[in-house]
């Protein structure tokens, strides 16, 4: 049974990086994702639709040549099993059905298979958003967070877990949102989670569920910037976000834009070339942050 259509193209860095982003500005918006290759600067940019798109189309609109072939159910989840080895920071496991006899005694096991939503933990984005945020709750408490584009709901499903307080997650891809459904309530974490699906902040359960201790943004740089105002607003005094999608070049724009909505850089992280951010978000009017961000 086909579950979606995966169009792909391989490119230098900078031309995939804007794909990604045109790809991104799509309604409804396909799941976008970009792997770099390893071989002389290539990376490869593909973007999963639910309906198949046409590559005449995609190639008269976008000015590149993206091949179009359909996901087989049955033959995604086995090349999943084949080829993803479990993911574990200090505090999580994250593994496949073929991984469940080796969580270990001391970990937070979040059982995910790999399927049309993004994020199964072994993208650099999503390891990185978990370090930090393990980072930030050896510091302190959340009563509350938002995972903003939670594809799998890998990132929701781990908030839940540790501090099992409650967590806003949303995608725009109503796929990805009835995805995390499956896996919160596999992963004994639905009970804390409230999951739909909408357009980032005009959804009207992440406006009740409104402010946020902690704020997920796991996107590409393109909609991060569109939505940072939304970040800013949606922030509890003294909130964090955790960002990341963002390859190294576009960091420093994401960091402009932050800090001209008042939002402060407490700590920038890279793994596998992708940047994770944490930020903090005005704790009042007059107070002045005195700590030096992390490089």
């Amino acid at each position: 049974m086909t579950v979606c259509w995966k169009a792909r193209a391989v490119l230098p860095k900078l031309d995939a990086q804007r794909l990604s982003d045109a790809l991104e500005q799509l309604e409804p918006s396909p799941v976008v994702s970009a792997f770099e290759l390893g071989e002389r600067g290539l990376w490869e940019v593909e973007a999963f639709f639910s309906t198949p798109p046409d590559e005449a189309a995609l190639l008269a609109q976008f000015g590149v040549a993206m091949r179009v072939i359909p996901i087989e159910d049955e033959n995604w989840v086995a090349r999943a099993l084949e080829g993803l080895p479990p993911v574990r920071t200090s505090r999580f496991f994250i593994y496949g059905r073929h991984d469940a006899s080796t969580v270990p005694a001391n970990s937070i096991g979040l059982k995910i298979e790999a399927s049309y939503a993004f994020g199964t933990g072994h993208h650099g984005t999503t390891r990185g958003c978990l370090l930090a945020f393990e980072n930030l709750s050896k510091r302190r408490r959340f009563r509350n967070a938002l995972d903003l584009g939670c594809g799998t709901g890998v990132l929701g499903m781990a908030f839940a877990r540790l501090t099992r307080r409650p967590v806003v997650a949303t995608d725009i891809d109503q796929l990805a949102a009835d995805k995390s459904k499956e896996n919160a309530r596999l992963n004994r974490a639905l009970p804390h989670m409230r999951i739909a699906a909408g357009n980032g902040f005009r959804a009207a359960h992440i406006k009740e569920g409104a402010p946020y201790d902690l704020i997920f943004a796991n996107i590409l740089a393109g909609p991060l910037m569109k939505l940072m105002p939304g970040i800013r607003d949606h922030l509890a005094p003294g909130g964090n976000a955790i960002l990341s999608g963002l390859l190294d070049d576009q960091a420093r724009g994401i960091c402009a834009m932050a800090n001209a909505q008042g939002l402060r850089l407490v700590r920038r992280s890279a793994l596998e070339g992708w940047v994770t951010l944490i930020l903090e978000g005005r704790r009042g009017k007059t107070e002045k942050y005195s700590a030096t961000p992390d490089s």
